[in-house]
Parts: C-alpha cells; structure tokens; sequence
C-alpha cells in the first residue's frame, strides 16, 4: 500500500467511526461514485436516505409501541388491514400488508393464540380462510394506534404542513411508477 493508500484509509476510518446509520448515507454516495463513475448519485441518495429513515421509523414504532403491546411490525401490520378493511381473506391481508401468504398464516397463528383474531373458512371459497378481529383484538389495535400515531407525528413535526403534503405527493408519485408496480406484480 502507498503512502497516499494509508492516508486516505486512515481518514476514512476516521471519518466512519464519526457516522451513524443516518449520516452514512452522503459518505456512502461519495465512496460509491469515486470508484463507480456510472452510477446515478442522486438517485442512489434518495434511496438510501428513503430506506433509512424508514428503517429508523419502524425500528423506533415497533420498540416503542408494538413489542410492548405483545406484538411485533409485521403482527401490528395485520391487524392494522383488519381493523381498516374488515374480516379478509388471508390472500387480501397479504397483499394489503405487503406480506406473503405464508407470513401472514403463521402470524395469525400467534395472533390467533393471543386471542386477538379468528380464523373461519370463507364463505366465498371454502377452501380460503377469512380472518376476523375478535373484540380483544379491535380494543388492541385501537389503543396501540393511538400510541403509534403519537409517535408519527413526533417523527413528522419537523416539517410543516406543506412541506408533508409535497412529500406525500412526491412518495405517492413514486409508489405510481413502473418499477414499484413491477415490484408488486413480482409478489
């Protein structure tokens, strides 16, 4: 290793250890474009900033209000579908909570144990199940939101109104585009 090898992985160590899982991101796009000259930084920034925060947001709501109510994000996902769209199919509480079918079987199997849902045959198809909010499982889900929608809104105060409402716009966008509906087709 040169000299001027040593002297620059000195500094990035230096400047690593002073990074957290938030800040990394404008280090990580600037690393990443000196050795790959083609690869588009604007967009790698927003995906990594995008991805973290979100990272930060369900880590911080599912420590805080989730695994203390008895559930984790991916439990708290279902019953969220169910409390909003009613008694479903296991099918349509998969793809309402962004889950595969097996996911949300063995979720319910504990959620179910827990008495907060019920599974029937559906009466559309005997085969399917349609799983159900019991009333301990609406009283859960309705309590816990409370507490989770507190928490959304300590993480969104930072921006004011417009600045939300541009945002909700802009991801909304996204979530429109092609690759994100290929994505969903790929499920």
């Amino acid at each position: 290793m040169t000299e001027h090898e040593t002297a620059t992985a000195t500094a990035d160590v230096d400047a690593v250890s002073e990074l957290d899982f938030l800040t990394f991101v404008e280090f990580a796009v600037a690393k990443a474009t000196a050795e790959l000259a083609e690869i588009d930084p604007l967009s790698m920034r927003l995906v990594l900033a995008l991805h973290r925060v979100t990272s930060s947001l369900v880590y911080d709501l599912e420590a805080t209000v989730h695994r203390p109510s008895g559930w984790s994000w991916a439990g708290f996902r279902i019953l969220f579908v169910l409390w909003l769209a009613g008694p479903s199919e296991s099918k349509t509480v998969a793809s309402l909570s962004g889950m595969s079918r097996s996911a949300v079987s063995a979720l319910v199997k504990t959620l179910e144990r827990d008495g907060l849902v019920t599974r029937t045959p559906s009466p559309a198809d005997r085969r399917a199940v349609e799983i159900e909010l019991t009333d301990a499982g609406h009283d859960a889900i309705v309590q816990t939101y409370t507490r989770h929608n507190r928490l959304e809104q300590e993480w969104t105060n930072t921006l004011s109104e417009p600045e939300q409402l541009v945002l909700i716009g802009l991801l909304e966008k996204i979530a429109l585009g092609n690759a994100a509906r290929a994505s969903i087709k790929r499920r």
